[in-house]
This record gives C-alpha cells, sequence and structure tokens, in this order.
C-alpha cells in the first residue's frame, strides 16, 4: 500500500515545483484532479489528448520523480437537470477517461450525480427520507429514468478504456452509502467500485470499517481524510448541517486532517480492514481542514498514517 495526496491542496502551484513537494513530503503517490469540482490546475485532459508530445512529458514529469498517478479525479454531476450543466461536466468525464487510457491510470474517481425531481427540474433534488411518499417516487423516477440509463452507458464507455470508476460516497448524490453504490454496482457490473472516503462516511453514522467489509472487492482507491463531530451541535441540531464549513463554532461537524478527529488506533483498524477485503493500492489523503494549514495538516496526516500502515498493536482487533 502506498501514501499519496489528492493535487486540490497544492492548486496555486505549478506542476513539477508540486511534484518536487510531494518528494519532499515522503509520498509515492499524486491523484489529479482534471476537471469539475477538483479543477484541473494541473492536468486539462482535452489538452492532453490533443498533444502527444505534452502528454508524454506530463506523464514523465510524475515518473522520473519515482512517483504514480493513483488516480484522475474529475467530481462532477452528468446527470444535472441542467441539460448544459450535464453536458458540460460529462464531456469533462470522458475527456479524463481517455486520458486515463491514454496514460495507463487504472481508476476515475468521481461522483454518481444527483437529477432533479422530474423531467421538468431545474435543480438536483437529493431525498433523505421514505415520506411523505412523493419522496420515494421522486428516487424510483431518479434512478430508473435517469441514473441507471446515464451509468450503464457511462459504465460500458469507462471499460472500453480499461479504466474502473471509484464512486465517492457523498451525500446530495444518489450513491452516499454502500447500499447505494452496491447497488449501481449490481445494475452497471464490476467497474463500478468506491473511491473510499471515510470523511463523509463518519457523519452520517457510517462504520467505515463495516463499510469496507461490505464493500470488500469493490474498492477502487482511498480517500485519507478524517472527521471530527462536535457533541454539542450534533444533540441540538442534528447531523443535517448546512452552516457554512468555515463556521465551526456552529457545526455539527467539520472535516479535519487524520488523526484529528480519529485517533491513531482507528487508523491502523482502518488500514488492517483494506488489507483483509484485498485493497493494496493508494491512501490518497485530501487536505480540507479549516483549522490546520496546507503543511500542518498533510504533515499530521503522514504521520498518523505512516504509524498506522505499519501495522496494529497486539491485541487490537480490526473489527473491533
Amino acid at each position: 500500500m502506498k501514501l499519496g495526496v489528492f493535487d486540490p491542496v497544492f492548486g496555486k502551484v505549478e506542476l513539477e515545483p508540486m511534484l518536487d513537494r510531494i518528494v519532499e513530503l515522503g509520498l509515492e503517490a499524486v491523484e489529479i484532479g482534471a476537471g469539475n469540482y477538483p479543477g484541473d490546475a494541473h492536468c486539462r485532459p482535452a489538452e492532453l489528448l490533443d498533444d502527444a508530445d505534452a502528454r508524454r512529458r506530463f506523464a514523465d514529469a510524475i515518473a522520473s520523480r519515482g512517483l504514480v498517478i493513483s488516480a484522475l479525479s474529475c467530481h462532477g454531476n452528468p446527470i444535472h437537470p441542467d441539460p448544459e450543466r450535464a453536458a458540460r461536466d460529462d464531456a469533462v468525464f470522458r475527456d479524463t477517461v481517455r486520458l486515463a487510457g491514454e496514460l495507463g491510470v487504472s481508476v476515475v474517481n468521481l461522483f454518481s450525480g444527483c437529477p432533479g425531481d422530474g423531467p421538468n427540474a431545474s435543480q438536483p433534488n437529493w431525498v433523505t427520507c421514505a415520506w411523505p411518499p412523493e419522496f420515494s417516487e421522486i428516487v424510483a423516477w431518479q434512478w430508473e429514468e435517469v441514473v441507471l440509463p446515464y451509468w450503464r452507458s457511462a459504465g460500458a464507455f469507462a471499460a472500453e478504456h480499461d479504466v474502473r470508476l471509484g464512486f465517492e460516497m457523498h451525500p446530495g448524490f444518489v450513491v452516499y452509502n454502500p447500499k447505494t453504490l452496491l447497488r449501481l454496482r449490481s445494475e452497471v457490473g464490476e467497474v463500478i467500485g468506491a473511491n473510499l472516503d471515510p470523511s463523509h462516511l463518519f457523519w452520517q453514522g457510517i462504520d467505515p470499517l463495516a463499510a469496507i467489509r461490505d464493500l470488500a472487492g469493490a474498492i477502487y482507491h482511498v480517500h485519507a481524510k478524517d472527521t471530527a463531530m462536535d457533541a454539542y451541535n450534533v444533540a441540538r441540531n442534528g447531523v443535517l448541517d448546512l452552516e457554512r464549513y468555515d463556521d465551526v463554532a456552529n457545526r455539527s461537524w467539520v472535516f479535519r486532517s487524520v488523526g484529528d478527529g480519529h485517533d491513531v488506533l482507528f487508523w491502523k483498524r482502518f488500514v488492517s480492514a483494506l488489507r483483509v477485503a484485498g485493497y493494496d493500492h493508494v491512501l490518497s489523503i485530501e487536505h480540507e481542514d479549516s483549522l490546520a494549514s496546507t503543511d500542518e495538516g498533510l504533515t499530521r496526516a503522514i504521520g498518523t498514517l505512516k504509524q498506522a500502515m505499519l501495522g496494529e498493536p497486539a491485541g487490537a482487533m480490526w473489527w473491533a
């Protein structure tokens, strides 16, 4: 298993200086944003697809430093009810898959997206409750009329390019927990798997270790990001939180650097669970900690994960 980083944290740094910094940090891999929500600061797929020399220079810059690309990422919403938005995100997805195929990168990370509540919708509608009955009707329409038709086609496209799709289970989109991920996988095929990010599972009340066990064989990539819960704010407002991410005092939960939400013992068990599930790729650090600088957050995350990757102490069971 290798330790890497997701590149938006270095979004203001040019490609080669960023790669040098990654090497200085003792990391072995980089996950690169290719458009949509991660941005494309270091990788513009359409341009690289049109220029073989630029594509070779891009690949050589990474390989010459002993690094690997763990995944290309293009998190967007290609099933957005706004057809122009959907088409734009779909185009980025398809260019990213094509580029991954050209570069020999086996995984593209992304979101499942979310449609509206019907054919005349203008904005996505993420349903979180089964009642009143129209809510369940919305979910049924979304999956049967939009989600499955799109991803069956998009999944076949990815398979043609020898690329697997790592879906981040993210609230706000139709795939947000193991159950919805496995539903999409059962309908589309093994091209569909998880980019397992425990930070989004913690606050939903999902145990990442249980999720790993359920998803064994379907975990294609892993984000290393932590979440801290504020017990007082959870007790008074629950976990469905609309406060700004930088309003830490009033939020029920916030993203933290690895080790600042859960201790080293948890992360040891997390790594062990991944090993038992057959995962042997990259732990890609995603820094979105509003309480820590880039250097502080990455340093703590790297230290915690390196301890975790050494193994667990005697008597500490990974499933405990």
